[in-house]
């Protein structure tokens, strides 16, 4: 990492040791070749110079080595050429010497200066570049917003002394403070970073803080949505940081993304394989469950066929254990069949057919169940043909009459409605009563869900499920919502389709042979 960013100012000691440093340099020079000035020709002497020129120019730069050119100018003058020991020129060829001398000082040190402070700025290029990218190895290996947040928090800190927070977006436009800090942000920073991330454009702080910094406040743009916003607090001159602090910025955003799509990736992993677990524990219990099932409902029946016929009380309860061992069998097979819906191994077997047929088959199958409730049917005979799987739909209609029968009070009627919409067809089926609680409407197709927790009507919560995943098999939606005047309604649709013309055969005349 490099270290802190410093602009050497001309009035600092450093720099001045600078000039200093080029004074003594001419000084040495010239006290080295005046021993020997009379065995060197007076231009090998004008080469040392320079010589020492550049040299300064490499050490201490532009300003130390104007002054050497000019100090080695005046020792060249005053110590080997004639009148020595004096600045006095009696020969004018040695001012053109004295001129040249001067241009090719300053123009050799000017060029070595500017050679220094691009090597330099080169420098300082590649160590940020090579900070960049262990940032941002740094951050691609990170498992955890606080990883990041401190990965950048340190970078900041060695690259230039300076202090970061990073804001992650929330519910609305609410920003949360990412980790913990000790210098917490105050509500114009936030109000700032808000702003920030609406208008997605980096804002630079006029208003220094107490610790005589200027803030930059830069988006964390993502691919799918904003994702907060960084907030740097830098000290001293702010020129060339923009790309550097905007380069920083876009590897942040980029590293929060992706543990939000991780963490996305692993919930989604969880909640499947959750899932399949689920739906393997139901297909088991159901199939163990059923046996002695099947066993208890024959051995009631037996019960109740015996001879010599047992007491009245004997067969009665004989009876409510058949009835009890059917009510858990029909559970089952509900279990049963949401396993195997969920897991995908049902293939719908659809024929063109009309509504009428599956309807009163559903009624007939709940006779027993419906006994003493009304049930108006309106609109059924004008649907068209419709293609879906019988038995399926068969389901889905007990179901839902099942339910009206549980959930309304006893000698309501239960209420049937077709309608033909452009594209589909839908069957309402509505009872009376208090209707869904309006907080869970959106809930009510959710395995074992119920309205009423701790409600005294028997149920698992699993018929709604069925009816949803056999109507999303063919195609169509479903939905709960509450009357106006009160009740419950549930309704579904089913795609129309193109179904076949049926051709009416022709009558044969009276007397010819078919």
């Amino acid at each position: 990492m490099t270290l802190p960013e410093r602009r050497t100012d001309s009035r600092s000691p450093s720099s001045a040791w600078g000039y200093v440093g080029a004074a003594l340099a001419c000084a040495l020079t010239a006290g080295a070749v005046f021993p020997v000035h009379e065995r060197i020709e007076l231009p090998n002497i004008v080469m040392l110079f320079v010589m020492t020129v550049v040299l300064v120019a490499v050490k201490a730069g532009r300003g130390p080595a104007v002054m050497a050119s000019v100090v080695s100018v005046a020792f060249f003058d005053f110590l080997f050429v004639p009148p020595r020991f004096s600045l006095a020129v009696t020969d004018a060829q040695y001012l053109l010497t004295f001129v040249v001398m001067l241009a090719v000082s300053l123009i050799v040190g000017h060029l070595t200066a500017g050679l220094r402070t691009q090597a330099r700025e080169a420098d300082r290029r590649e160590q940020a570049t090579r900070a960049l990218y262990d940032l941002a190895r740094k951050l691609a290996g990170a498992l955890s917003i606080e990883q990041v947040d401190e990965a950048v928090k340190r970078f900041l800190e060695d690259q230039w002394c300076a202090r970061s927070w990073l804001l992650l977006a929330a519910d609305g436009d609410r920003l949360v403070l990412a980790g913990e800090r000790r210098e917490a942000l105050h509500a114009l920073d936030f109000q700032t970073a808000r702003i920030v991330c609406s208008t997605q454009k980096p804002v630079v702080s006029s208003a220094l803080d107490e610790m005589d910094r200027c803030r930059h406040f830069l988006p964390l743009t993502g691919a799918t949505r904003n994702r907060g916003a960084l907030v740097v607090s830098i000290a001293g001159p702010q020129d060339g940081r923009a790309p550097l602090l905007e380069a920083v910025a876009s590897l942040v955003s980029t590293a929060v993304e992706r543990l939000h799509f991780v963490e996305v990736a692993h919930a989604a992993q969880v909640d499947a394989l959750s899932e399949r677990l689920r739906s393997s524990i139901l297909s088991a219990l159901s199939h163990d469950v059923r046996t002695p099932l099947t066993a208890l409902y024959g051995m009631a029946d037996s019960l109740i066929l015996f001879q010599p016929p047992l007491p009245a009380e004997a067969r009665e309860t004989a009876r409510a254990i058949r009835e009890q061992a059917m009510r858990v069998n029909g559970m089952v097979g509900n279990l049963l069949d949401m396993a195997r819906l969920q897991s995908g191994r049902v293939s719908l077997r659809r024929e063109w057919q009309p509504l009428e047929e599956v309807v009163g088959a559903s009624l007939k199958l709940l006779g027993p169940t419906l006994s003493g409730r009304k049930v108006l049917i309106s609109g059924l005979a004008a649907q068209p043909l419709l293609q879906f799987d019988a038995v399926l739909m068969e389901r889905v209609l007990c179901n839902l009459f099942e339910n009206a029968d549980k959930y309304s009070p006893p000698g309501t009627p239960i209420a049937l409605e077709a309608s033909t919409g452009p594209d589909e067809v839908e069957l309402r089926v509505c009872s009376g009563g208090g209707g869904f609680p309006p907080d869970k409407l959106d809930k009510v197709f959710g395995l074992f869900e119920r309205g009423q927790p701790e409600s005294p009507v028997a149920g698992m919560g699993v018929g709604l499920a069925i009816c949803q995943s056999i109507v999303a098999a063919h195609g169509g939606t479903i939905r709960a919502f509450n009357l106006p005047g009160g009740g419950a309604c549930v309704a579904f649709t089913l795609p129309r389709g193109c179904p076949p013309s049926i051709e009416a055969e022709a009558l044969t005349q009276e007397g010819e042979a078919p």
